[in-house]
Order: C-alpha cells, then structure tokens, then sequence
C-alpha cells in the first residue's frame, strides 16, 4: 500500500484489538491486486437509539490505479453483524470479490458473454443430465441442467424455443444460462 491505512471509529471507544484485526486483514488485500494504493477503513457503532440489536456498519474505501472500490452496504437486517469482528470480516470478504474481479478485468480474464440466441432444443439426455441447442444461426450449442434457469430442465421437450448465453468451453460452445421463451415472463 503506497499510504498508510487510515481506521476510523465512529460513535464507539477505540479499539486495540479491532484495530489490529484490521490492519491484519488489510495487508491480506495485496494478494487480490497488487497495486493499491490506498485503504481507508470506518467502523460505526449503531446509534444510541437502536432498541434492538446493535448492529455495525462497515465501510471500505479502497483506492487502486484508475479506480476507487466501495464496500458500504447497510448491515440493518444483518443480526450476524451485532458483532462488530464479524461486521469487519464480512466488509473484507466482500472487498477481496471486488478487488480480484477488478484484477481480473484489467488482465483482461473476465468471461464475456454475448447477446441472447435464440433455439430450439436439438436432443436431450435426462439421465446424463444435459442436452443440444439448434441455433437459429445454424450452430449446435451442448448445455448443462444447471445452465437452465428455475430448474426447468426437467420439464423440457426437444423442440421447444429457449434463450441463451453461450462461452466457448473446453469442447467448443456452451449455453451457460438457458431460458425457456414464454416462461419468464407469462402471460395474464
């Protein structure tokens, strides 16, 4: 990290002991991308009038060339964050996802995915649980049960329309997501 890294409490006491947890996991950043630059890191202690379970806040600023990643959700409904350690652990999770998928983009490994295509349900295999799309393009395309949206593999037919979002796979195109036409959005 080229600056220091900056904690601050907010409506609470000052932590030894939270404030190295911490700096600990805020050097573990460096293993998800290697160029950061700054970490900014605020605990906030819930406001006196909370009745009920005292949940806390944390946010992360983190600043990497040509970039600033924010993780600052709202803990209200998160009882597991009336403990602050696990609200610092969750709010580091979340910023090593980002941080890897930034990196990830930049070094150029994130899988695209082009428009939907449109086809029709060439062969199924229930028993070995996948099947082959016919595109409207000419192009045949295996998919996978777990690739068809609201596990509807079971209720498809051979010959029936679907939706689709392929990559290329180790065998060539696969549908990685698959929806049947007419069941996302019924009609009334």
């Amino acid at each position: 990290m080229q600056l220091p890294l900056e904690v601050t409490f907010r409506g609470m006491e000052h932590s030894d002991a939270m404030e190295a947890r911490i700096r600990e996991r805020a050097d573990k950043l460096e293993r998800f991308h290697d160029h950061i630059m700054s970490c900014r890191v605020v605990v906030e202690a819930p406001h006196k009038h909370h009745h009920k379970g005292k949940i806390y806040h944390v946010s992360l600023d983190v600043t990497v060339p040509g970039s600033e990643l924010v993780v600052n959700r709202d803990p209200k409904d998160n009882h597991a964050h009336e403990d602050a350690y696990v609200a610092i652990r969750d709010a580091f999770d979340a910023m090593e996802r980002k941080l890897e998928a930034h990196a990830n983009k930049k070094r150029g490994e994130v899988k695209a995915h082009d428009e939907e295509g449109y086809a029709r349900v060439a062969s199924l295999s229930p028993d070995h649980g996948f099947g082959m799309l016919q595109s409207f393009d000419g192009r045949t395309v295996y998919f996978h049960r777990n690739s068809v949206k609201n596990g509807d593999f079971a209720k498809l037919k051979e010959g029936d329309e679907v939706r689709f979002l392929e990559e290329m796979g180790d065998e060539g195109p696969q549908a990685v997501v698959v929806r049947v036409i007419g069941e996302e959005h019924p009609e009334k």
